[in-house]
């Protein structure tokens, strides 16, 4: 399952230029309310016996690993199955959700019990997202629902329904208490979180979407799906303005993507081992980046420098000069590597993955800086504070663990 990562650092020069164009500032004048046309979605009833089989072939069992210490400065152990998704909020707070069920939200330095449990979800919590106040937090299952909770008071505010399969992905309008979805099903859901209203359904994908986020700019929903296509969709008329796909793109299925602070690129990974960088604007295709053998697991562009950074279950984390669009540095992994964050004010890169580490690197040289240990089995997420001076880990041994690394 792919998910996109946090917040890039917006360029707010380019934002103000742009901010009279911006598709929405209040979440009532976004969108009127519209009438669902059952007729466009997917059958929600039909099942893709091929998609539930892929991957069974080969897999062995999960490896538990003995760490020779343990570098974590908190460990949260509320969790009763897998983690697998964790978040920061901007206030410090930290999310976590996973296989129980449950998410939770907690802070660092504080005691378990004093964490607010988040019961809601009938299934696998599977995706976590704070606004950008962070004031509330929306979690994804993979029970179809969007849930949004109250941070303060720990309460749940709405329940949002729809999609007819598990969520992928969820993702906050940068200015605005609008949250946006992409699901198992095909389909992505827009609602005002105030009211816990659907504003829009976007139905066009073949496949499930796996990945998604508004632009930095706020004026596009831009989404990537196990069909091979990327899409740019009007938030305000749920009508698709680009698609990208074809010979000159991905040959598979895509598994993540990340915006440019200033939402001029994308880039692009794919089950196929592939990248692309493509403009948003024309809808070309400008740069196919070779170098990995196996799924592209997990993408970001820096929020500094104009590089990005793709991770493989090939065990290669690439760090591309999007300016020469030519590999600059490889920082080499024993093991796939399924999560990366950029630090948000320095060129380096955190990652994680099937070796249970959490690794930080500097993208200049690709030299590892720190190795962190404490994990016992598979990395499936990470989140790093504002300042960067921490990073939080979610993993299939049902912990959560946060690093400290000033």
């Amino acid at each position: 399952m792919a998910r996109p990562g946090g917040i890039i650092e917006r360029d707010d020069d380019d934002d103000d230029a742009n901010f009279e164009d911006a598709v929405f500032i209040d979440a009532d004048d976004i969108v009127e309310d519209v009438p669902i046309d059952e007729e466009t979605l997917p059958d929600r009833d039909s099942e893709n016996d091929e998609d539930e089989d892929e991957g069974e072939e080969g897999e062995g069992e999960e490896v538990e690993y003995e760490p020779e210490r343990d570098d974590a400065v908190e460990v949260f152990k509320a969790h009763t199955d897998s983690v697998y998704s964790v978040s920061c909020s901007t206030g410090g707070m930290i999310a976590s959700g996973g296989g129980d069920d449950v998410a939770y939200l907690w802070k660092i330095c504080e005691s378990s019990s004093s964490s607010k449990q988040l019961k809601g979800h009938t299934d696998s919590v599977s995706a976590l997202s704070f606004s950008e106040d962070g004031s509330l937090l929306a979690s994804g299952g993979l029970d179809g629902s969007v849930l949004v909770w109250d941070t303060q008071l720990g309460s749940l505010k709405h329940r949002l329904e729809g999609p007819g399969e598990g969520i992928e992905f969820v993702s906050w309008h940068p200015r605005g208490p609008v949250v946006v979805a992409g699901s198992e099903d095909g389909t992505i859901w827009m609602w005002n979180a105030d009211n816990g209203k659907c504003m829009q359904v976007f139905s066009g994908h073949g496949g499930s979407v796996t990945c998604g986020r508004f632009t930095p700019n706020g004026q596009l929903v831009c989404t990537g799906s196990a069909d091979g296509s990327l899409r740019l969709w009007n938030p305000k008329t749920a009508e698709t303005s680009m698609v990208i796909q074809g010979h000159a793109f991905h040959a598979e299925g895509l598994t993540c993507l990340d915006v440019s602070s200033n939402s001029s690129l994308v880039v692009t990974g794919s089950t196929d081992g592939s990248v692309k960088v493509s403009q948003l604007q024309s809808g070309k295709v400008v740069g196919s980046l070779v170098g990995h053998n196996k799924s592209v697991e997990c993408i970001r562009i820096c929020p500094e420098l104009p590089m990005a950074a793709s991770g493989s279950m090939d065990g290669k984390v690439l760090i591309w000069d999007l300016q020469t669009l030519s590999v600059r540095n490889a920082c080499e992994h024993d093991e796939g590597v399924t999560r990366l964050i950029w630090h948000p004010s320095s060129p380096l890169i955190y990652t994680a993955g099937v070796n249970a580490k959490v690794q930080l690197w500097d993208a200049r040289t690709g030299k590892v800086q720190r190795t962190f240990l404490g994990h016992r089995k598979t990395i499936y997420d990470l989140a790093v504070s504002k300042d960067g001076d921490v990073v939080v880990s979610g993993s299939d041994d049902g912990t959560v663990r946060v690093f400290s690394c000033s």
